[in-house]
């Protein structure tokens, strides 16, 4: 595989979730080409919100020699960054390097003058301030990350996970996005664009306590998975697992279960011949006509359009 180097920009504030994010997904494993680097306007350090300083590995050059570009929040987002930090941004997103941003990071594209014209996203709680500072943009409050081709925006904190494995899915198929998600202990959250909208943004997990019962169910998504029996996994009754399920997760088992199936098929038709029946076996999703309905809803395609869009990444 031809290595794919991706810069992660830490500016002044950054907030440690968003920058762990890409830092997670991104780190190199054996079946990824990704070549990770946190970089600054110094090579020395940077000082994070929470007060602690982070080492660098390098400095803005990194952005000009990247594939990927991604910039997590930073507390101070109303004042731009350094023009340093929004000359370099404005060089790479202008030269096409795919550019990403994470929560209030679209601030940062946003004063490089990369989100002007476009529909974009970001947390929800600054979608009016970021209105407010650069008018030339329109935030949609509604979904997840939105896809602008070379410029992608996600809304706050975990959303960053989902436009992440999106971008994996992009790059490298479902089959190792769902290998990472896995590995996260969390299911691939919906594709971005239309098939996208939510009420919210997912908010922040508060804690782990299901977070075994969740790497259980994925390894047995083929089977009858009820409230009753994960619960019995979980050692908790059936009303305190769907409480702590949904305060984990944002959404409830059923939806969790039904995106992780989804995902599922998605990296069957990708990977293998089998016919959408046998898929939806494996699947948990029962029959042809139901996987069919549920994946159309899901991906806004049809698991054949699917299978001829996508088939070719499985070589």
């Amino acid at each position: 595989m031809n290595t794919h180097r991706v810069a992660v920009l830490a500016v002044d504030g950054v907030l440690p979730m968003d920058l762990g994010i890409p830092t997670q997904i991104f780190n190199a494993r054996p079946n990824t080409p990704y070549e990770l680097t946190v970089c600054g306007d110094t090579q020395e350090t940077v000082t994070t919100s929470s007060g602690f300083t982070l080492g660098l590995t390098a400095g803005l050059e990194a952005l000009g020699e990247a594939d990927t570009v991604i910039v997590p929040g930073f507390a101070d987002y109303r004042r731009p960054p350094h023009p340093r930090v929004t000359a370099a941004l404005e060089r790479a997103g202008r030269a096409g390097t795919r550019t990403v941003s994470i929560c209030t990071g679209a601030f940062a594209l946003a004063a490089a003058g990369l989100l002007d014209d476009r529909t974009v996203t970001t947390h929800w709680a600054s979608a009016d301030e970021l209105e407010a500072l650069y008018p030339r943009l329109r935030v949609d409050r509604n979904v997840l990350y939105i896809d602008n081709g070379t410029i992608l925006t996600s809304a706050g904190v975990t959303a960053g996970i989902d436009l992440c494995l999106y971008l994996v899915r992009k790059d490298l198929g479902a089959a190792v996005a769902n290998d990472i998600a896995r590995e996260l202990v969390a299911a691939p959250h919906r594709d971005g664009g239309q098939a996208q909208y939510i009420t919210r943004s997912l908010p922040t997990p508060q804690a782990t306590t299901l977070a075994a019962t969740r790497t259980w169910a994925l390894r047995r998504l083929d089977e009858a998975l009820t409230i009753p029996r994960l619960a019995t996994h979980a050692g908790v009754s059936p009303r305190t697992l769907t409480r702590l399920w949904r305060q984990e997760t944002g959404v409830s088992p059923h939806q969790w279960l039904m995106t992780a199936r989804v995902n599922r098929a998605r990296e069957l038709l990708e990977t293998t011949d089998l016919q959408v029946e046998q898929i939806a076996a494996r699947c948990g999703l029962g029959s042809g006509t139901n996987l069919r309905a549920r994946f159309r809803d899901a991906v806004a395609v049809t698991p054949t359009a699917y299978r001829r869009a996508f088939r070719h990444r499985a070589s």
